[in-house]
């Protein structure tokens, strides 16, 4: 099921299923508004969305509320999360599922939201999108391939395929945006050649094995991964939960994986990557591209979860979504 698509005019709801919008500046808020203003969108607010407690977040029934009056309201076109954080899972026990399958919308966010988008297209078959937060486009400055690929996801439905960013960065932009540090991209890492054509599953690497043994976690049988790593976590850590992933009993009809770009914090460069994913033999034989632009650096494309990519070598193509 995919929702329908944005256009000019659209109304846009922001919600704070994690981390609290108190915490994004007013600066940055405003910057915000104006890039969404800028595509034709106005902007709403969740009622519970500043609310604040000493895990920078707010009650779990407050963030439900405000996720179930966002789909529930006719009024609003799509759903933007107001950023990332440790805690989205409390919320899965208690949203109303069936709500969300009568009222079908645009959801997006990334890092903690890949727990809340994959288990809404495992319990409804909504397709949900991983991309940019409302905090995301408080951003100043490199932030215009980010809204490109948003737009292309979420604005039209014609097939695209994905090309590198042309730099990148890992800095903390929110606290000086006029002083930044941006990287010249080297492009894609073709990883382990080959083609592939399937629907797409995908987010935090971390998020997803948590979802392992609920019923919340996505059906990855014959599916394409796009799986990304903060740098709060060691590279051990990527590799335990790699491991873990691939031992799940649907792994072997995976059929390519693609991984995000690290943060440069956790010291995962090519050579190392490779010899990681060597260390798995699920992995042999399925195509593997990786340093694509999504994950904690940015900028970042907007991908669908339960939408359909087809990969040719280091070419990724989006195909439904």
């Amino acid at each position: 099921m995919i929702p329908a698509k944005l256009k000019a005019g659209a109304h846009v709801r922001v919600i704070a299923p994690s981390r609290s919008l108190k915490i994004i500046s007013g600066d940055c808020r405003k910057i915000a508004r104006e890039r969404l203003a800028e595509m034709g969108l106005s902007v709403s607010f969740g009622r519970h969305t500043d609310e604040m407690d000493e895990f920078a977040s707010s009650a779990a029934e407050a963030r439900a509320e405000d996720l179930h009056e966002a789909f529930a309201d006719p009024a609003v076109d799509g759903i933007l999360t107001a950023i990332g954080g440790f805690n989205v899972t409390e919320l899965l026990s208690r949203i109303d599922y069936r709500l969300i399958a009568e009222n079908p919308k645009i959801l997006c966010g990334f890092s903690d939201i890949t727990a809340l988008a994959n288990a809404i297209y495992a319990r409804t078959g909504l397709v949900t999108y991983s991309g940019p937060h409302f905090s995301s486009f408080g951003m100043l400055k490199g932030i215009d391939y980010t809204i490109e690929y948003f737009k292309k996801c979420l604005f039209q439905d014609r097939p695209f395929a994905l090309s590198p960013a042309p730099e990148w960065a890992d800095d903390p932009w929110f606290i000086d945006q006029e002083k930044r540090n941006f990287v010249k991209n080297d492009g894609y890492w073709p990883i382990a050649p080959g083609k592939a054509e399937g629907r797409l599953i995908g987010g935090n690497l971390g998020l997803l094995d948590e979802l392992k043994g609920t019923p919340y976690f996505p059906d990855i049988k014959d599916s394409i991964l796009f799986l990304e790593h903060c740098a709060e976590h060691e590279v051990w850590t990527f590799n335990r939960n790699l491991t873990a992933l691939c031992l799940h009993p649907d792994f072997a009809t995976v059929k390519a994986v693609v991984f995000g770009r690290f943060e440069p914090e956790n010291k995962i460069d090519r050579p190392l990557l490779e010899r990681i994913l060597q260390s798995k033999k699920e992995l042999a034989g399925k195509p593997i591209v990786a340093n694509v632009d999504f994950g904690h650096t940015t900028p970042i494309i907007t991908f669908p979860i339960g939408g359909h990519c087809r990969i040719d070598g280091e070419r990724i193509e989006l195909t439904e979504f």
